[in-house]
């Protein structure tokens, strides 16, 4: 059976400034901002929540079905998509955009300074959901602000269950919207940061929260993740990375192992504890997309 993936399909631009912004940005002067880094190291990579979700549930041995926007520059993305066995029949290009770029630089001290462009991605709600005998499961990861209310709205009317993730699209919503979601959704998944705001905005504690679907997942980094049930907290113990490379998509390799083992009937912890030990395998690798499962040494 197949998940539909709704969230943004992007490209990655990393780059590495081998020295520290502070010492190049003057505090009196930042009204009068004019600076130049030079970047000798740079990189492109594959990434936006439905393709790096959708890539670890492929790897795992699901079937994900990306729902996404390209621009017109996105023929690369696609055949990589098309290369990696994940079916591209919701995948739109949208001509006359660009495809959702986000261009990273970071400093010797780990600082950052991130530009997005969404481009294509504003277009996601124009692509609808339907009910479908070969779909069990979604997942509304974050989009564009129309398509993540739409997709929630129409999983719901077609009667597929799906994973709410806002993600970092959670501060475009206050909290009728975010409780709107919750009521439709069938599980919920935050990282810590994210679990707060979610809990600030709706008023409802992870307890409560847990009561409204059949369960919120609450993933903690390092310290592993919570899994919530009825009002009862489980601690799912952390996987330990063989090498700390880079993070960038571990979030999203988790929610493609949450997808996995609920396609499977699994109960949440167990589904859990595959995204600790697929999110330890991604942030061993360089980029959100490059990673391999063995799939017969981890028993699927």
């Amino acid at each position: 059976m197949a998940s539909i993936i709704c969230g943004s399909l992007a490209f990655d631009t990393i780059m590495r400034f081998e020295g520290k912004f502070s010492d190049q940005i003057l505090p009196d002067q930042i009204h009068n901002l004019n600076v130049s880094f030079l970047v000798p190291s740079l990189r492109r990579d594959f990434g936006g929540c439905a393709g790096n979700i959708a890539y670890a549930l492929q790897q795992l041995g699901g079937e994900p079905l990306p729902m996404a926007t390209l621009g017109t520059d996105g023929a690369d993305y696609l055949q990589h998509l098309k290369d990696h066995g994940i079916a591209t029949d919701y995948v739109r290009v949208v001509e006359g955009s660009y495809t959702a770029q986000a261009m990273i630089m970071t400093d010797q001290a780990n600082n950052q300074i991130t530009a997005f462009h969404p481009g294509a991605m504003m277009q996601a709600h124009q692509t609808r959901i339907a009910a479908r005998s070969d779909v069990k499961l979604g997942i509304v990861s974050p989009d564009g602000r129309d398509a993540m209310l739409q997709h929630a709205e129409q999983f719901a009317a077609a009667g597929i269950p799906f994973l709410f993730d806002p993600g970092q699209g959670l501060p475009m919503f206050d909290g009728a919207a975010l409780r709107h979601f919750v009521s439709l959704a069938s599980w919920v998944t935050v990282n810590d940061y994210e679990g707060k705001m979610l809990s600030e905005r709706t008023g409802l504690g992870f307890a409560e929260l847990s009561r409204q679907v059949q369960g919120l997942v609450v993933t903690l980094g390092g310290e592993g993740s919570e899994v919530w049930i009825e009002g009862e907290r489980q601690l799912v113990a952390p996987v330990q990375a063989a090498e700390l490379v880079d993070p960038t998509g571990c979030g999203d390799a988790y929610r493609g192992a949450l997808l996995y083992g609920l396609e499977r009937g699994w109960p949440l912890a167990r589904c859990a504890e595959l995204g600790n030990r697929i999110g330890a395998l991604k942030i061993a690798h360089r980029g959100p997309q490059n990673y391999r499962v063995d799939r017969a040494a981890w028993g699927l």
